[in-house]
C-alpha cells in the first residue's frame, strides 16, 4: 500500500468551506481523478484519508495537509495534478510526496498566520502588540461544546509583529481619495491544548490594549509544521519525506508508480 501526503489551499470565498464540505468535495475529486484508493474494512467501507489539523471555517489557508492510502502505486506529481484539476479553483492541491516517515500529524507543532486588520492604523496595532507581548498572561474566553471556557492566549504565542498593509491592496476611501489604514499582523503560535487560534489572539489584543478592529479580520494560515526553536520559524513538514526519498533506493511502490498509467483526464 502506497501513502501520499498532500498540501492544499483554501483561497478566496472558499475559505468559508467547512471541513465537512471539503471532505465531500475531496472524495468526489478522488473518484473523478480515478485515484485507486484503499478502503477501510467493515459494513461501510470508506476511502482511507487522514486529515491533519484543519483550519477553522472562515479562515483562508496556504498550508492544509492530508494523507491518502492507495491500493496501487501512482506517481505523486501526476496524482497531485489530477486531483487539482478535479477540485474547484480555490481548493488547490499544491504539493505531494510519498510518505516515507511516521508520525506526520505530530510534526505539525506550530502555525504561521497573517491577520489583515482593515481600518486599523499600523501604529495603533504595533502598540497593542507590544502590550500583549509584555503581559505574562492574557486570559480570554471562548464558547466551546462544553460551555464558556477561559484560558491564557499569551503562552502559545511564539512571535507577533505588526506592519503596514500599504501597497498591499489597501482599500480606497469613501470619497475616492486616499486609502483606509490597514495593519498586517504576523503570528507564530504553538499548537497546544486548548488550541489558541487567531481570533483568540485578537480577543487578547482587545483585552490587553483595547484594540477593536472595525471590521472582521482577514485571516490566512501561511504555514504549519515543525517549529524551529532557535529562529522561531515554521518549517516544511514534508521535508523529512523528501529527504528520505533522496537517501533511500527506489521502493517497489515507486517503481510500479513510474510504470502505472496516467490518471484519467490527463
Amino acid at each position: 500500500m502506497q501513502r501520499i501526503r498532500l498540501r492544499y489551499t483554501k483561497r478566496g470565498r472558499l475559505r468559508f468551506t467547512s471541513h465537512r464540505d471539503f471532505q465531500r468535495a475531496f472524495e468526489r475529486a478522488l473518484r473523478r481523478a480515478a485515484v485507486p484508493m484503499a478502503y477501510s474494512a467493515g459494513f461501510t467501507p470508506h476511502p482511507k484519508v487522514s486529515y491533519a489539523n484543519a483550519a477553522p471555517t472562515g479562515t483562508a489557508s496556504e498550508a492544509e495537509y492530508l494523507e491518502i492510502a492507495l491500493s496501487a502505486p501512482r506517481d505523486p506529481e501526476a496524482l497531485r495534478a489530477g486531483l487539482d484539476t478535479s477540485l474547484p479553483p480555490g481548493l488547490d492541491v499544491i504539493d505531494a510526496v510519498e510518505a516515507r516517515t511516521a508520525d506526520f500529524a505530530e510534526r505539525l507543532t506550530a502555525s504561521l498566520w497573517e491577520l489583515r486588520l482593515d481600518g486599523v492604523e499600523p501604529e495603533r496595532a504595533a502598540g497593542a502588540v507590544a502590550a500583549f507581548l509584555a503581559a505574562d498572561a492574557v486570559e480570554v474566553r471562548r464558547q466551546t461544546k462544553k460551555g464558556l471556557r477561559s484560558f491564557d492566549a499569551r503562552a502559545a504565542v511564539v512571535s507577533l509583529t505588526a506592519g503596514s498593509g500599504a501597497g498591499d491592496g489597501a482599500v480606497g476611501g469613501p470619497d475616492g481619495t486616499g486609502t483606509r489604514p490597514c495593519a498586517i499582523l504576523r503570528l507564530v503560535v504553538r499548537h497546544l491544548t486548548p488550541a489558541v487560534r487567531p481570533d483568540d489572539v485578537l480577543s487578547g489584543l482587545r483585552a490587553a490594549a483595547g484594540l477593536a478592529p472595525p471590521v472582521p479580520a482577514g485571516v490566512t494560515r501561511l504555514a504549519q509544521g515543525p517549529l524551529d526553536e532557535e529562529t522561531g520559524t515554521v518549517t516544511d513538514p514534508l521535508a523529512p519525506d523528501r529527504d528520505a526519498a533522496l537517501a533511500a533506493p527506489p521502493t517497489a511502490a515507486g517503481q510500479q508508480a513510474a510504470a502505472a498509467p496516467e490518471l484519467a483526464g490527463q
